[in-house]
């Protein structure tokens, strides 16, 4: 798409959301941006300012691939030691590629969005076999591996290959969003084509790699959601939204949908001999293929749910089940749901529930070698807890 045609779609789109006609003067066409300093002025600061990150030390597309799947929806401060710790465990596509799931999701502990994991590895194995090991540096090969989308398919080419392709995330379109004064909903998927257009437009073919990183990081530091820090932006003189004051109106974004409530109740189950209850998650849908502790939902009193609990976990696991007492309650986040846990502790019986399908006896010392969703970490902490 042309210059033309990209300003033509920005400002249809922008003079809809609006209601009313606009003077083009209202927006800020790419003819108006002198693109070779734009690019100097972006990649300049990018090489003096960059903050020390382990996978920028080389541009190595496999490390590039899991830092950008780890990064999905997790800060920076906590991928880092995931990073050197995945890498540690699997420092080729050869080692992801034939080591163990459950290995891999223990690896993942703690970072959430196990899919991701899962994903990864899925498609390490298909470079692995279909490619020799190899990452693939063509944007329709590398696009149709599982788990990358658009944006992880231009960060690996653009970083890792040199190849001028755009890496569109959030920062980068609340980025251009007050740069071009583009005024369309970012939640939108159709949005995204939008910046993609502009990225392909703006960025360097001398040099793409500091071009995207340089965007990545003026989202992550300059140009926040909230409190842009305009006065050290190093484009500001080609910023459409500073000039006309409005950088704390964009990007706009619709609100997620609200989340609903499970209410929950869990358990804590010893046998005789000191080993805890843990069993296996399904293999598709939410947690898919994690490790946790008795549980089930209710919506009952502490009275009635207790009771109900040891009738369910009975019936369950073959075996007569006491809940002693009750330890507490936790409540855990996600992106579309909330938790709210009720969590007892007591005994089983062993009854035949080890010989059930994926539900274990294990002791103490053995549960540190499965992979537990963060909510059952934190249950876990705080049975400990009350034991002391």
């Amino acid at each position: 798409m042309n210059t033309y045609l990209l300003y033509s779609q920005i400002y249809v789109s922008l003079t809809s959301w609006r209601g009313k006609n606009l003077d083009k003067q209202d927006v800020q066409p790419l003819e108006t941006i002198d693109i070779e300093q734009f690019q100097t002025d972006l990649i300049s600061w990018f090489q003096k300012e960059q903050r020390e990150l382990p996978w920028r030390k080389d541009k190595d597309p496999y490390k590039v691939w899991v830092s950008e799947i780890m990064l999905q929806q997790t800060r920076v401060d906590t991928v880092i030691p995931y990073f050197h710790r995945f890498l540690e465990l699997f420092p080729e596509v050869k080692d992801l590629a034939q080591a163990e799931e459950d290995q891999v999701l223990k690896a993942w502990e703690g970072l959430g969005y196990y899919s991701r994991a899962r994903n990864l590895q899925s498609a390490v194995k298909e470079v692995y076999e279909k490619y020799g090991g190899i990452v693939p540096n063509t944007p329709k090969e590398i696009s149709s591996l599982k788990g990358v989308g658009p944006y992880t398919a231009g960060a690996i080419l653009s970083i890792a290959y040199g190849i001028p392709e755009p890496a569109v995330d959030g920062n980068v379109m609340r980025v251009f969003s007050r740069i071009l004064s583009i005024w369309n909903d970012i939640a939108k998927p159709a949005t995204r084509k939008v910046f993609e257009t502009a990225v392909r437009e703006l960025i360097s073919h001398d040099n793409p790699s500091d071009f995207n990183q340089a965007l990545m990081e003026l989202g992550a530091l300059i140009c926040t959601p909230t409190s842009p820090s305009c006065l050290l932006c190093p484009v500001r003189d080609h910023c459409a939204a500073f000039h006309e004051g409005t950088q704390h109106e964009l990007p706009i974004k619709t609100k997620n949908k609200k989340q609903k409530h499970v209410k929950m109740a869990a358990a804590i189950l010893v046998n005789d001999k000191g080993e805890i209850l843990i069993q296996k998650r399904p293999a598709k849908g939410l947690l898919a293929n994690l490790w946790e502790f008795p549980n089930v939902e209710s919506t009952l009193s502490y009275v009635d749910e207790k009771a109900l609990l040891e009738d369910r976990f009975a019936d369950l696991y073959s075996g007569n089940v006491h809940l002693n007492r009750s330890i507490g309650q936790l409540e855990h986040v996600f992106s579309h749901l909330i938790w709210n846990i009720n969590i007892y502790a007591g005994t089983i019986d062993d009854g035949s529930a080890s010989e059930l399908q994926n539900v274990k006896f294990v002791s103490i010392e053995e549960l540190n070698q499965y992979a537990f969703p963060v909510p059952y970490q934190k249950m876990f902490r705080m049975y400990q807890l009350e034991k002391e």
